[in-house]
């Protein structure tokens, strides 16, 4: 075998078409091999010889893809001091590409004797732990491009790969579970006809299936336990081939791209999956534990952790800045992928203690000319001291905004003194985002996700239900702001199952007639449940998978979702690019008319009405003529005007219609509380009565009622029969 030089960079395994580079960072190692491993997993090693800058490396013109490859770091084994060198470990490459098999819960896989912690133990872990492969870097990509969707138009649609798949009983039972399963046609048809514009997926990058959840029968179903940065997860792959992941990967992004989608990725950078000092060695750990990892100062052999997990990436080091940056380069340059959702970004952003907005890896972010042109969505929290830090993230970022999930589910299970908080929410949260020079847009709304009860479970359980995870119900978030509507869990009363549709309804209709960008939990659209567990990260089952057994119900509010986005499409005073501009800080009377904010009885909101602790009804008038912005194409909109009524109260409330100067003629379009007559028109003055805990909301300026109609005559249907929308759709010719 012959054996050149090579060079230091790239890092990882990069193989040219005719040969593969290896090149691997480690300031603390003596001695390094490379060991490529045939079908037995019999050891060809390589010694790496050439070392520039601490980066070891060599070209091997006979290595090809699907070459299966690991190292052996030799160096100080010192854990008092931070050091954890260990050959006998086969470690992955922190630049492998593909990866190849899972972790055995087995001794070998540990520095420390199980039955002496103090002593050490030298197994060789080859043959229970997982390998690195070389890849085969070309695709035909064809002419696919980035949909570009502007944030103000998104559509964000979680999904988890095998939890949206499994379960369908029109994908194949070989592409369940996988990444083709996931871009199957009837899977990128139900997105499109939703009205989806980016789906966010649930973690991709390999990660480990936790050997503590082994020992209990469950497995890690979540993801966000990851080990390679740069791997598609090997699990959710159909091939037979150690590096068809990657390929089928590819495979799915460039048809989501074909069919106008958007894939933004759920990224774990704030740790690995080796745990703390008693996790196992399976990459960073025995290649340079201290550059790689944050640890206790005054007690190196310990790991500081803000993540809950263990172990949280070293943010000072340069070399772990790198890795970051090389992976989400390579996600978006050769995976095509669209943006990130960052897991727990409180982490990245500690260089010491506290989480410092100006850390260098918003700064590194800032100035690359590729990852800050797509989309940023920090998790703004991490489990660590001063680590909530909803609306503190710097420009170019957008944020999971908590307070919008909690302010809106407290609004609707009756919670008092919400309506200020409410205004802030319903507008884009400019009290979080618009001192740091934001828009709307950085506000990702959310009610549900993938932590926490279903849009189905929060309407039906008070407590969470957790047994399933053999935790003794401890696991999982106590404090869900979640309301039974009188019964806990399943139940056949009418009237509580007529509530609880209600009350879904009106979480959907508030996340989308929000501004700011909505993201809808996969399944929360046909009434998915987990059965009341609000901590599924373990139930790789049929309790977390989606079901896809509709029932009439589950198609009626299918409809009314995808009626609902379509209504905000076809709005955009309902996604306004700028903040509403107005004299109150609470969102009341406003210089220009853009927004007004009403009681029931149509006189102006006061100051004092908003901290009434009993008020839990509110109208909001929206301007669409007087919408002083252009769109993303730079074209003058104007739209109609937009009345919603919100009454959170268990008693029917009356609304009257305010004067002229805001519109001669009104019509329902939207009413979950009672079926609603399109043809009804509404004046000024005139009242109208909203059913307890609904919505409703009027147009100014009309659609076409003649030209709505559904394509499925079972859920025409069904919807003309359920509480609900009455949505006449402009004609094609009009928009």
């Amino acid at each position: 075998m012959q054996i050149w030089p090579g060079d230091a960079y790239p890092l990882g395994a990069t193989f040219d078409g005719t040969g593969t580079n290896f090149s691997i960072y480690s300031s603390v190692a003596e001695s390094i091999e490379l060991c490529l491993l045939d079908e037995d997993d019999n050891e060809t090693v390589v010694e790496l010889r050439e070392v520039d800058g601490s980066v070891w490396h060599c070209y091997i013109p006979a290595v090809r893809p699907g070459q299966r490859y690991g190292y052996r770091v030799y160096g100080p084994y010192d854990p008092s001091n931070g050091l954890r060198c260990d050959p006998s470990k086969l470690l992955l490459d922190p630049y492998a590409k593909a990866i190849d098999g899972q972790i055995h819960n087995h001794q070998a896989l540990f520095s420390y004797d199980f039955a002496d912690t103090s002593q050490r133990k030298e197994l060789d872990s080859l043959g229970h732990t997982m390998v690195s492969v070389v890849v085969n870097p070309y695709f035909d990509w064809g002419r696919d491009r980035p949909p570009g969707h502007d944030y103000s138009n998104s559509i964000i649609y979680e999904a988890h790969v095998k939890g949206m798949t499994m379960r369908h009983p029109d994908i194949p039972e070989e592409y369940r579970g996988t990444y083709l399963g996931m871009c199957h046609p009837v899977i990128v048809d139900y997105l499109s006809k939703l009205g989806v514009t980016a789906i966010e997926l649930m973690p991709c990058h390999q990660f480990v299936n936790d050997t503590s959840l082994q020992d209990k029968g469950l497995s890690n179903y979540w993801g966000y336990n990851t080990i390679g940065f740069f791997a598609p997860h090997n699990g959710y792959t159909s091939a037979s081939n150690d590096t068809g992941q990657v390929h089928e990967f590819k495979e799915m992004v460039k048809t989501f791209h074909e069919a106008d989608i958007e894939v933004i990725m759920d990224v774990v950078y704030n740790h690995t999956a080796e745990g703390n000092h008693m996790g196992p060695t399976l990459s960073f750990k025995g290649i340079d534990n201290p550059s790689y990892y944050r640890l206790v100062e005054e007690s190196p052999e310990h790991y500081f952790d803000t993540t809950g997990t263990g172990n949280s990436l070293n943010m000072r080091s340069p070399h772990t800045l790198q890795l970051i940056m090389d992976s989400l380069r390579y996600w978006v340059t050769d995976m095509h992928v669209d943006g990130f959702r960052f897991d727990l970004a409180s982490t990245l952003a500690r260089e010491l203690h506290a989480v410092d907005k100006l850390s260098s890896f918003f700064d590194i972010i800032q100035q690359d000319p590729i990852i800050s042109q797509v989309k940023l969505i920090a998790e703004p929290w991490d489990v660590g001291e001063g680590g909530y830090n909803v609306g503190e993230f710097p420009q170019l970022w957008s944020e999971w905004n908590g307070k919008y999930r909690d302010t809106v589910r407290d609004f609707w299970r009756g919670e008092p003194a919400v309506l200020s908080e409410l205004a802030y929410r319903l507008t884009g949260s400019s009290d979080l985002y618009e001192s740091s020079g934001r828009r709307p847009m950085a506000s990702i709304n959310f009610v549900t996700a993938h932590d926490g009860f279903t849009l189905r479970d929060l309407v039906s359980f008070n407590d969470k239900h957790n047994d399933a995870n053999r935790e003794g119900n401890n696991d999982g978030e106590t404090n869900n702001r979640s309301w039974n509507c009188g019964v806990e869990g399943e139940t056949d009363d009418p009237d509580v199952v007529h509530l609880r549709d209600r009350q879904v309804r009106n979480f959907l209709t508030t996340l989308l007639l929000s501004q700011g960008v909505p993201m809808i939990a996969h399944g929360d659209e046909i009434g998915r449940t987990q059965e009341g567990n609000n901590n599924t990260y373990c139930q790789d089952n049929e309790i977390a998978w989606v079901d896809w057994e509709l029932t009439k119900a589950d198609l009626a509010l299918l409809t009314f979702t995808s009626n609902l986005i379509a209504f905000r499409k076809e709005h955009p005073v309902l996604r306004r690019r700028r903040f509403l501009s107005g004299e109150s800080t609470r969102g009341g009377r406003t210089s220009i008319g853009e927004v007004e904010w009403f009681r029931p009885d149509a006189t102006l909101m006061q100051d004092e009405d908003w901290s009434t602790g009993f008020a839990r009804s509110l109208m909001v008038f929206l301007n669409g003529s007087e919408i002083r912005e252009p769109d993303a194409r730079g074209n003058r909109i104007e739209d109609d005007d937009i009345l919603i009524t919100f009454n959170a109260s268990d008693e029917p409330v009356t609304f009257v219609i305010p004067d002229a100067a805001y519109g001669d003629t009104w019509r329902i379009v939207l009413d979950t509380g009672s079926h609603g007559d399109p043809d009804a028109e509404q004046h000024p003055g005139d009242s109208f009565e909203i059913a307890p805990r609904a919505i409703c909301v009027l147009l100014h300026e009309l659609w076409d009622p003649n030209a709505f109609h559904l394509e499925d005559e079972e859920v025409d249907d069904v919807a003309s029969t359920s509480p609900g929308f009455v949505p006449p759709r402009r004609k094609a010719s009009d928009s």
